[in-house]
């Protein structure tokens, strides 16, 4: 197959090099063009024979992109998105989708009104873990979902908020940076969240964000789940240390996630099912299957999938709606931290 989807990566900092190595080893699609201002990435594209533009616009006019990646700081992603919609053009928008839902709504409205497919780079839904759980779910093998524990740990080095500064401010602890992930496979897994309460700490280090915090969350159907997270814990119970999805993390064999149901129960990413023996009863033995997948990158899965969108070929698998449920899930819990309320979250507009 030829490279017959060109498209455009904006953004070339860590995530924007990770999907042009992964556009580049993926049949069918191309880089038509690397967008960012520095130097650094004009030098980049230059090592790779790369067309570069400094600006969005210059490079949708020129280059003639099919798509577009936006893997830029959060700010810009809605001035982009709707650069993007505005020339036509389908974009795959990292997450999270916007700094605050209401921008967020602005973006999705217009790509809704327009019809120009927005994507969001939730890319571990591409998982074949994720899309092995979610098929054992929806078939009825756990029964009907009554909770889930979630828990993402890890602890990340001094180095990583001194190359950084803005990561020790106020709004930029694990609830808003690192949490959208996992929301949105609970999202996806679970069912809609339609209510939270939540609970923040200070940092240790000093810093203005929190560096933990734990939330319960009410579902549609009237389960409810758990989740705590923290970049201050040293422990090997998070989706990057357990799912192997990135070779940047040493793998653990362990879980992170417990979902429970009326008739079993999966853990994840192990993929370990749970069930009676017989009738359900806690007096009962209980058996124990694992269920098997074929590895392969959820990127790569990803970008397949955002070609065959722009191609006419699929609708989006996770969508700017989409993406914007799971950011209205940890704007509730952030705002809840803050507050110590409860926070009802409205389905009126998301």
């Amino acid at each position: 197959m030829t490279n017959d989807v060109r498209l455009a990566v904006s953004g070339a900092g860590l995530i924007g090099k990770r999907h042009i190595s992964t556009i580049e080893k993926t049949k069918g699609v191309g880089v038509a063009a690397i967008i960012d201002p520095s130097e650094a990435a004009r030098a980049f594209a230059q090592s790779k024979g790369i067309p570069h533009f400094a600006n969005l616009i210059e490079a949708l006019t020129e280059a003639k992109p099919d798509g577009v990646i936006i893997a830029t700081p959060t700010t810009l992603h809605v001035d982009q998105g709707l650069c993007c919609i505005g020339h036509g053009i389908p974009a795959l928008v990292e997450k999270p989708l916007a700094v605050s839902a209401a921008e967020g709504e602005r973006l999705v409205n217009q790509a809704e009104e327009t019809g120009v497919p927005i994507l969001v780079g939730h890319h571990r839904r591409y998982n074949p873990l994720i899309e092995k759980a979610h098929s054992l779910i929806k078939s009825g093998a756990i029964g009907e979902v009554r909770s889930v524990q979630a828990t993402a740990w890890f602890y990340k080095p001094d180095d990583y908020f001194e190359v950084a500064p803005w990561r020790t401010q106020k709004g930029a602890g694990p609830i808003s940076v690192n949490l959208v992930h996992d929301i949105d496979l609970i999202r996806h897994l679970c069912g809609e969240i339609t209510a939270v309460q939540a609970m923040a700490t200070p940092a240790q280090r000093g810093f203005e964000n929190e560096d933990l915090a734990g939330a319960v969350f009410h579902f549609k159907e009237n389960g409810v789940g758990t989740i705590t997270v923290s970049d201050a814990i040293v422990a090997p119970w998070s989706w990057e240390h357990t799912s192997g999805e990135n070779d940047a993390y040493p793998q653990s064999e362990a879980s992170c996630y417990l979902i429970g149901g009326s008739h079993g129960s999966l853990s994840l990413p192990d993929l370990q099912l749970w069930q009676n023996d017989g009738e359900r009863s806690w007096l009962n033995p209980m058996r124990t299957s694992k269920a098997e997948v074929i590895p392969a990158d959820p990127l790569e899965n990803q970008i397949r999938h955002f070609a065959a969108v722009i191609r006419g070929h699929d609708e989006p698998r996770v969508s700017g709606r989409e993406g914007l449920r799971s950011l209205k899930v940890v704007e509730a819990i952030q705002n809840s931290a803050n507050n110590q309320q409860r926070i009802e979250i409205s389905e009126r507009s998301a």
